[in-house]
């Protein structure tokens, strides 16, 4: 388990994470995902601390509205988002290339596993997974 610390583009959401990247990582085709090619690892609640920018989020909900995608009013980028499994499950799905201090060759390096979110078919890869 390691610490990395994540923010938006303008900096001023700013959080702290705990994960261990060689546990895997995900990448989905469901609508948003595709429209904002997100690479993420999900992690609990516990290992999640926002730091800052609790006032400069805003909140996007579609479909089940099991996820809160969350950006930065200010920047538009979109540092983590909150979820809720199929089970009620909480999580914090965090976005990876929004990791201010993780070494690009520890992210090459993690796998990935893809789901099939286009059709809530999340034990399933989708047939073609190179655009993800």
């Amino acid at each position: 388990m390691t610490a990395y610390h994540g923010s938006c583009h303008c900096g001023r959401v700013k959080y702290r994470v705990v994960l261990d990247l060689a546990r895997g990582t995900f990448k989905c085709n469901c609508s948003m995902c595709t429209k904002t090619r997100a690479w993420l690892a999900i992690v609990p609640p516990g290992d999640f601390t926002l730091l800052a920018g609790a006032f400069d989020l805003a909140d996007y909900e579609f479909g089940a509205h099991r996820i809160h995608h969350t950006f930065c009013k200010h920047c538009g980028v979109r540092p983590f988002a909150r979820a809720t499994n199929a089970s009620g499950e909480p999580g914090v799905a965090i976005r990876l290339h929004c990791l201010d201090d993780l070494d690009p060759a520890v992210l090459a390096a993690a796998p990935v596993a893809y789901f099939d979110g286009r059709n809530d078919d999340f034990g399933q890869a989708p047939a073609v997974t190179a655009h993800l």
